[in-house]
């Protein structure tokens, strides 16, 4: 039987530099070298050896649904949510009511929302 860990997210960005400082600002990740190769795919840090990499596709059409979309994990959601409403971004349940998180069956708080290429971003409490 195999045994994985989560190593890195990766997903096509149309201008690298603006993605790179909106994840910077909004999820205050941390920029890391990019070890791989020269390119100018950038890498932020997700902690604990968990990355995510920009790769520039400026001419690339994004596809994106709510359905495809990556989750982080906070001890603090409603203080997330104060933070993304200073920064005044928009966040929504699973079924799109805006500003409003959704508890799950299991109890975890969750909410969306947008990075500039359109993908979602889930924040919740399962921490």
């Amino acid at each position: 039987m195999f045994s994985f860990s989560l190593n890195h997210i990766a997903i096509s960005v149309k201008d690298v530099n603006k993605s790179i400082e909106f994840y910077k600002k909004v999820l205050e990740l941390q920029e890391i070298e990019n070890t791989a190769s020269n390119s100018k795919t950038r890498w932020l840090s997700l902690n604990e050896g968990k990355q995510l990499h920009l790769i520039p596709r400026p001419d690339a059409e994004i596809k994106i649904n709510k359905a495809v979309h990556f989750a982080l994990a906070t001890a603090d959601v409603s203080l997330f949510i104060k933070h993304l409403e200073n920064l005044k971004i928009d966040y929504s349940d699973w079924l799109d009511t805006p500003t409003k998180n959704y508890i799950r069956k299991d109890g975890v708080k969750q909410f969306y929302f947008q990075d500039l290429d359109g993908y979602w971003i889930e924040i919740n409490e399962a921490v």
